[in-house]
């Protein structure tokens, strides 16, 4: 006989389900509050006035309006230059970055060679370094090849590989089935076009994952423009933006506004491209090897 089941422990237990999938929704959103909540206030000041601003206390939303703060922050500084400079050291370090590191994870991933797996780790462990380590023999080569005062320290050391990316390809690559490589070598196809025509196709998600690391990297840069730009028109964003920094004053309307124009080109390359990040940020796939 099939046991009797009283209707009252569905609707419990359909209860529980309910309060559970609440409270998960009512604590996602109270964390989605406390994170955006930097960035409302940001550009909840790039619309305020200054006396705004340093009224107390302060105001979440602007009495007035200021959109007027963006054309005059724009017109403040030559941004039109620096939006460009700052455009062409993050495409030139994007492209390089997403073509040497593919090669070298395709190497890592699907060419036997001696001494591969000793070399990865080798690679592997430069992640352990801090950046600041090798800031000044970084900088005292530089300057010993005369490259102060140019983008070629920005863009040269993307040429190089990075050993998060070089890791990130070669997962992703490694769970490519071999068979494919095989058909191609059997059509008479070397690395290069194996590489071009096929590796490089299916590991567009990953590939996309490392070009919008590599761009937002060299956009968000301040410290590398900062150590090896003298010139002002050779500026990038920024470091445009401390102009409305001064050492008695800080322009923070302006400051503001300019933030939030440096923001937006970041934010819609997420936008636009989330499904591959997330798709290309997934290497549990291609953890076999």
């Amino acid at each position: 006989m099939s046991q009797y089941v009283s209707p009252k422990f569905y609707q419990t237990r359909s209860f529980k389900k309910k309060s559970k999938s609440l409270l998960i929704t009512l604590l996602l959103a109270a964390g989605s509050i406390i994170i955006l909540s930097p960035l409302w206030w940001m550009i909840s000041t790039s619309l305020k006035t200054p006396a705004e601003i340093a009224q107390f206390p302060p105001s979440f939303m602007p009495v007035k309006f200021q959109f007027s703060n963006y054309l005059k922050a724009w017109q403040t500084a030559p941004f039109t230059r620096w939006t460009l400079n700052t455009l062409f050291i993050a495409t030139c370090g994007t492209l390089g970055s997403v073509f040497i590191n593919s090669i070298v994870a395709y190497a890592f991933a699907k060419i036997n060679f001696k001494g591969r797996n000793v070399l990865f780790t080798i690679v592997l462990s430069t992640m352990l370094i801090p950046g600041f380590v090798t800031m000044v023999p970084q900088y005292i080569l530089f300057s010993k090849l005369g490259w102060i005062n140019t983008y070629l320290p920005l863009i040269v050391p993307a040429f190089f590989g990075s050993a998060f990316f070089i890791f990130l390809l070669r997962q992703f690559m490694m769970s490519i089935p071999n068979e494919l490589m095989e058909a191609a070598v059997l059509d008479g196809a070397n690395h290069w076009k194996i590489w071009w025509h096929i590796m490089l196709p299916l590991t567009k998600p990953a590939l996309i994952t490392v070009a919008i690391f590599s761009f937002t990297g060299a956009w968000n840069d301040v410290l590398g423009p900062l150590l090896y730009i003298n010139d002002e028109k050779l500026y990038t964003l920024q470091i445009g933006l401390q102009t409305f920094k001064g050492t008695v004053q800080t322009q923070w309307h302006y400051l503001m506004a300019m933030s939030v124009m440096v923001l937006i080109p970041i934010v819609l390359i997420f936008f636009f491209f989330q499904r591959y990040f997330i798709e290309g940020s997934n290497i549990s796939s291609g953890t076999k090897g």
